[in-house]
């Protein structure tokens, strides 16, 4: 079974389509990217699977089961997003502990401090961050919140939205060998956003190179990594990156 599908997906903000006859199927424990510039569609991609962006026609499918326009609650369950802006993304008038809580207390979960512990101690934060508030915390321990956050549930798939390019480069480095470890530990899919073709090659396994809201190539990694991609779109990109792509973080 895919984690996800898109079949002829066009997504649009009230008279504005963004997105244009995009279709792709990610495997269960694969982790994709969608690269290309800014306004390309990535992001709306993302949100149309989160619920965030319900104007869209096609399929969606997420664990086999189609994907409606509306909120759903059971999809909580399954697939979570974590955001470019770990700061933005956390209130900042509630402790970590609130916010770890909070998608356990809604969906009816017991034996909720344990399990904020664990989920901190997951991301390789200790139990002392739990009644702390985000402005306490530097940027790349706010990511690691937001990660926890994101796994509260126990989904098995993530929808990672350029979750690095917030944070200094050693920081960067340090969230994405914590991507990597959590997907092997607990067998997550991944789906991730980005215009950073290094972080592709470290993290992914397929890319998809999107413009104007169309996926203009799909390629393995692999070929990323030896510039063997095929559109001349995708090997400006690949050149604008600075050429051959090497696996370390």
């Amino acid at each position: 079974m895919n984690a996800v599908e898109l079949e002829n997906v066009d997504i649009a903000y009230g008279p504005t389509r963004v997105v244009r006859d995009v279709s792709f199927a990610i495997a269960e424990g694969e982790s994709f990217a969608l690269v290309g510039e800014s306004g390309s569609g990535k992001s709306t991609i993302l949100k149309a699977i989160s619920g965030l962006a319900p104007d869209w026609v096609g399929t969606i499918r997420v664990l086999g089961k189609p994907r409606g326009h509306g909120p759903d609650r059971s999809l909580a369950k399954i697939c979570q997003m974590v955001f470019q802006d770990p700061y933005a993304s956390l209130h900042p008038r509630r402790t970590i502990d609130d916010v770890l809580a909070e998608p356990l207390a809604i969906h009816g979960i017991k034996e909720q401090r344990a399990k904020v512990e664990a989920a901190l101690a997951a991301v390789g934060l200790d139990r002392r961050f739990r009644f702390r508030y985000p402005h306490q915390l530097s940027g790349g321990q706010r990511q690691r919140v937001a990660i926890a956050r994101a796994l509260m549930l126990e989904p098995k798939i993530l929808l990672l939205d350029e979750p690095t390019s917030a944070l200094d480069v050693s920081v960067q480095a340090e969230i994405l060998n914590l991507l990597k470890k959590l997907r092997r530990e607990q067998g997550l899919t991944y789906l991730l956003v980005t215009h950073n073709l290094p972080v592709v090659s470290f993290l992914c396994d397929r890319l998809a190179v999107m413009r104007h809201g169309r996926i203009v190539e799909i390629a393995d990694v692999d070929a990323l990594k030896a510039g063997r991609l095929t559109e001349p779109y995708s090997l400006e990109l690949f050149q604008a990156s600075g050429g051959p792509i090497t696996a370390g973080a």
